[in-house]
């Protein structure tokens, strides 16, 4: 399967994934084999394309949520990503501090813990902690 990059979604979801995380949230379309394309296709037409390019909730918003939920699904990978991903959509450190802390509550402490530190050391290899 191919990606369908001529489809608009698609192309709304680049211009997005690009944004948020830069070269590095767009790599992985140009090393896509057959086995991951269909995986890239996918997130970057129905995550990044219609769901993070609707307007209806602003992208720090959506950060803000993205990133509680990954607390609680215990994602250090994605969270981290997300973090990254909320500072280049506005959010601050402090905004981002009480997201965590405000998700901690209902997503358990070890989840909790173990996000917030994911969160700090991305903050700190960003140089925005």
């Amino acid at each position: 399967m191919t990606m369908k990059t001529d489809d608009p979604a698609f192309q709304l979801g680049k211009q997005v994934r690009y944004a948020m995380f830069g070269e590095e949230g767009v790599r992985g379309l140009d090393d896509s084999d057959d086995f991951m394309a269909p995986m890239q296709d996918y997130v970057t037409r129905y995550c990044f394309g219609e769901n993070w390019g609707s307007d209806i909730l602003s992208r720090k918003v959506r950060s803000m949520i993205t990133v509680a939920i990954l607390a609680g699904q215990s994602c250090p990978a994605q969270l981290r990503r997300h973090v990254r991903g909320a500072i280049a959509n506005g959010c601050t450190k402090d905004e981002l501090r009480e997201v965590l802390r405000h998700a901690m509550v209902y997503v358990g402490i070890a989840h909790g813990t173990d996000s917030w530190a994911h969160a700090a050391a991305e903050l700190q290899e960003m140089g925005a902690y």
